[in-house]
């Protein structure tokens, strides 16, 4: 006991002597600038200004959507049909039919055609915009064209009818003139106007050019008048994405072109847009948290910090003589954002703190004298959330006025922001957010600032001070981090790897606490409306991806909620089974969020992807693998395994070709369109199936459930080799290997499964390395990071390395981070980051095959370095150390007492482990007493 707690100590001490942290010696611009800080059910964006400091904030529960049904009823009477046709290779039409019966259901539609005519006729706007003589000038302007959508300009959550009007000026000689009008493309809906006369509508994001006949141009000065009707999302007048290709007005045969860009007059004529039919819902983002601050200007030596050992985040900088200090977090115990700013010298903090939220449908309002509220609703959905703030001040004064805390004069300064949502689960929404922020607020009452900092980091530094890395050092760790980040590619940095691997446990234990929502795809942070991909949980790699770091580095509490999720998406998604395949057990296609619906979303092509519950079960399979927790096996993990397996053992269908076991229909994520006998499929099911036998046998029970799985086991599809040396992605040999999709499913097997290694299928494993090699190294921010793990499993540590670069540079479109670390796809997903841990991990250790190797992929420019508390599976944990490219030393601990295999090079040891004992040997694998 004694030793156990020598090495803790030992443990985190070294964690506290990393003192890893991200820096930098300018305030955040963009939301990706932004630091991130989160307890798992609130998360923040800290932006570090010093006159007006943003802290942009989510809680996790507020999506759009409401409890309801996703699963189609009858839409198994189909399946026959599409089999059939996918059988006679009639790809088109087995997915008409497919989208029109196969589909999940939509949220219900707004009454778009009598809201459509009311602004067509002119409800909501004075006399008529598109006349010439038309007085606009008390309009407000807005930069046109926004490829993006308005929502980049300013408008984040406009949706509905808006006017634009421009004026031009007709050249001389283009007079009596025919001229077309090139607007390129405008989301979604626009009614274009040249003087008061229609010159063309479209209802569709196709491109525009109106031909203007000669005869409504005048002399001098036109008026170009568009009214624009946007539903959903991205809306206004787009143009080009290439922004040297400007709106513009020229005649036939000319090269003479008039551009019509700039600021345009804009009228909001009505921002409620009727519902649009979603199949899933999106995350949102909940407010924002003012701070703006007197007397600040000519400020010095700025840092701002996220410390990764305490998940503290710090502004610092100074006026004159005086140093003001600004902390940040998020506690978990308290439930609240709490902010301490301080100066060195007393009376010199003021500013005014103010609440506001990018919900058209918000309000703030006093409580007390200390407290402010506010109420958001999400617009077309059941959610509905509240937040407080509560402002403590030591001296000075602090008073309520217009809904904002003015304070002047104080010595300190605490804040605390709390919110809270009606969700209750996936099926109830009847809670109460303003008890909840009261709740909160009264667990800190009473309380310092420097007890709710201590109480904070008793209870996050357990998580993180578990594991320690360190990959050697250099200079260029002295730089801050936007720096590093920009040299990363050329500079040989380890150290900035060892930063990112921790990042990346950080982003995981803010973003997935027990009790809590999962990680979606931009973890817990997020600031649009309308977030990209709705920022939901993608089934078919990025949900997954998010918690490959979660064993092997040391986190297997942050699994928990992606565990409680899949025991609702195993109810919801027996429903779905029974509806659309009329089959027992559980499916999960490929993307669900809060409300759980596990049916085919999207489009046909894509969205009949029927594995997710087989992958989502490799989770619970692996946190026993790493654990041996047979109570966890038996009461949770098989539980869900066996209904996942059960739902595949009435599915698989035998291929009148080969007569092989087959999935279908179904589709190698996002390529490729809707398919039978996907080689991802049968990798998955294969891998399912030897999961559950063995688990089975573990538990000793369901021996004729057993057999089945093993009898269908011989009869599937088998992982085939293809006429270029390449591993089939399809069931016939179709591969192209010119295409470098950022997709590689096929490769599941190598990583994050364990179908094809070196050891058990060489020929394949070097099969699936030719298809690699022909999909190419660039990729989008996850595919990258899912590259580092297949090359880590290829044992190649150069290439492996190579990607690990293209991981971290500068973003650009084709993948990278940002300013923060965050990965970009581009736009921000998270999932890169946890990929990327762990692919950095898997360069270091692997456990996947037939023992614990050390060191199987190491690039030279890791000459040097240690690991603390990194994970096996088999319940044991690791403390290693190397030299000169070589293993210094190890020291294994056993967590469940099973025989342990340990692998370096071409040494082999083979030990006897008893629980709770440590086992250490040198470079050469000999035992040290």
């Amino acid at each position: 006991m004694k030793l156990r707690i020598f090495l803790l100590l030992l443990l985190g001490y070294t964690a506290q002597a990393q003192s890893y942290q991200l820096w930098y010696t300018k305030p955040a611009v963009k939301w990706t600038d932004a630091l991130p800080l989160g307890n798992g059910r609130l998360g923040a964006m800290v932006f570090g200004g010093i006159e007006n400091d943003r802290i942009q904030f989510n809680e996790s529960t507020l999506w759009t959507g409401e409890p309801r049904a996703h699963a189609r009823s009858g839409a198994a009477a189909y399946l026959p049909e599409i089999r059939k046709l996918l059988a006679e290779g009639k790809q088109k039409e087995a997915e008409q039919l497919a989208e029109a019966h196969f589909m999940g259901l939509k949220s219900n539609e707004g009454r778009k055609e009598e809201w459509l005519a009311s602004v067509k006729a002119g409800k909501g706007v004075q006399g008529n915009p598109a006349e010439a003589a038309y007085d606009d000038s008390d309009w407000k302007t807005m930069p046109v064209p926004a490829y993006e959508g308005w929502e980049t300009v300013g408008f984040e959550g406009l949706d509905g009818a808006v006017w634009f009007r421009t004026t031009f000026t007709l050249p001389v000689n283009w007079q009596r003139k025919a001229l077309t009008l090139d607007l390129n493309r405008v989301r979604d809906y626009d009614v274009t106007y040249v003087n008061g006369k229609l010159v063309g509508t479209t209802n569709s994001t196709e491109p525009r050019k109106y031909q203007i006949p000669a005869d409504i141009l005048k002399p001098g000065k036109n008026v170009l008048a568009i009214q624009v009707i946007n539903y959903f999302d991205k809306g206004g007048i787009a143009g080009y994405k290439d922004t040297t290709r400007h709106l513009a007005l020229y005649p036939a045969n000319s090269s003479e072109k008039l551009s019509l860009n700039g600021n345009w007059k804009y009228f909001i004529q009505n921002s409620e847009a009727p519902a649009v039919p979603h199949y899933q819902a999106d995350y949102q983002p909940f407010g924002n948290l003012n701070l703006t601050f007197k007397n600040l200007t000519n400020s010095t030596d700025y840092r701002r910090e996220l410390n990764l050992n305490e998940a503290v985040a710090r502004t610092q900088f100074k006026v004159a003589d005086v140093t003001y200090t600004r902390e940040y977090l998020t506690s978990q115990p308290k439930g609240v954002l709490a902010i301490h700013l301080t100066a060195s010298q007393p009376g010199r903090i003021s500013l005014t703190a103010a609440l506001s939220s990018p919900h058209a449908k918000y309000s703030v309002r006093k409580i007390d004298e200390q407290t402010l509220a506010l109420a958001v609703q999400v617009r077309n959905g059941a959610l509905r959330g509240e937040s407080y703030l509560r402002v403590e001040t030591k001296k000075g004064t602090r008073r309520i006025e217009s809904n904002q805390v003015v304070i002047e004069g104080a010595d300190e300064v605490t804040l605390y922001l709390t919110a809270a949502t009606n969700f209750v689960n996936y099926q109830n929404v009847s809670g109460n957010p303003v008890a909840a922020c009261e709740q909160t607020m009264q667990r800190v009452t009473g309380q310092t600032y420097a007890q709710i900092r201590q109480e904070h980091l008793r209870e996050y530094q357990p998580y993180y001070q578990k594991f320690s890395v360190e990959l050697g050092a250099n200079t260029d760790q002295k730089l801050p981090t936007d720096q590093r980040l920009a040299r990363f590619s050329d500079a040989p940095d380890p150290s900035f790897m060892a930063l990112y691997m921790q990042y990346g446990r950080y982003l995981l234990i803010s973003s997935s606490r027990p009790g809590g929502q999962p990680t979606n795809l931009q973890g817990l942070w997020n600031d649009l409306l309308a977030p990209p991909w709705g920022s939901k949980y993608t089934t078919n790699i990025n949900l997954e991806m998010n918690y490959w770091p979660a064993e092997v580095l040391n986190l297997s509490a942050q699994h928990e909620p992606l565990f409680r999720m899949m025991d609702e998406l195993a109810q919801t998604g027996t429903q779905t089974a029974k509806l659309h395949y009329n089959a027992r057990g559980w499916v999960l296609h490929h993307n669900t969020d809060l409300w759980r619906g596990t049916a085919p979303i999207n489009a046909s092509n894509h969205g009949i992807w029927v594995t997710g519950a087989g992958w989502l079960s490799q989770h619970v399979w692996e946190h026993f693998q790493y654990t041996q927790d047979l109570g966890f096996l038996k009461n949770r993990a098989y539980p869900l395994m066996k209904q996942a397996a059960l739902f595949f053992t009435g599915f698989l269908v035998k291929d009148p070709k080969t007569g092989w076991l087959i999935s279908t229909p179904s589709n190698s994520p996002e390529n490729g369109g809707l398919v039978a006998g996907p080689t991802m499929d049968h990798q998955i099911i294969r891998t399912l199936f030897r999961n559950c036998i063995q688990a089975s046998e573990r538990l000793r029970t369901d021996e004729t459930f057993r057999k089945t799985l093993q009898t269908q086991l011989q009869q599937l599809a088998p992982n085939q080799i293809g006429r270029y040396g390449q591993l089939q992605e399809w069931l016939e040999d179709k591969d192209d290997t010119t295409n470098h999709h950022r997709h590689v499913s096929h490769l599941w097997g190598v990583h994050p499964g364990d179908d094809i290694s070196w050891e058990k299928t060489p020929d394949v494993m070097k099969a699936a390395r030719q298809s690699l090699l022909y999909r190419g190294d660039e990729g989008t921010g996850w595919s990258l990071a899912w590259k580092i793990n297949f090359w880590a499993r290829f044992r190649e540590g150069e290439h492996a390395l190579q990607l690990v670069k293209m991981l971290l540079r500068p973003v650009s479109g084709a993948g990278g981070s940002y300013v923060n670390l965050f990965d970009a796809h581009p736009p921000f997903q998270i999932d890169g980051n946890f990929g990327g841990s762990a692919g950095m991990a898997e360069m270091l250790l692997q456990s996947h095959s037939s023992g614990i190797d050390l060191l199987p992929a190491l690039p030279a420019v890791l000459a040097e370095g240690n690991l603390r508390g990194i994970r096996a599976r088999g319940g044991f944990e690791l403390d290693f150390s190397w030299k000169q490219g070589k293993l210094t030393t190890v020291t294994v601990r056993s967590l469940a007492g099973q025989p342990c295999v340990l692998q370096y090079g071409s040494k082999e040891v083979k030990f006897t482990t008893e629980k709770g004992k440590a086992y250490t040997f040198n470079g050469k694998l000999e035992k040290q007493k």
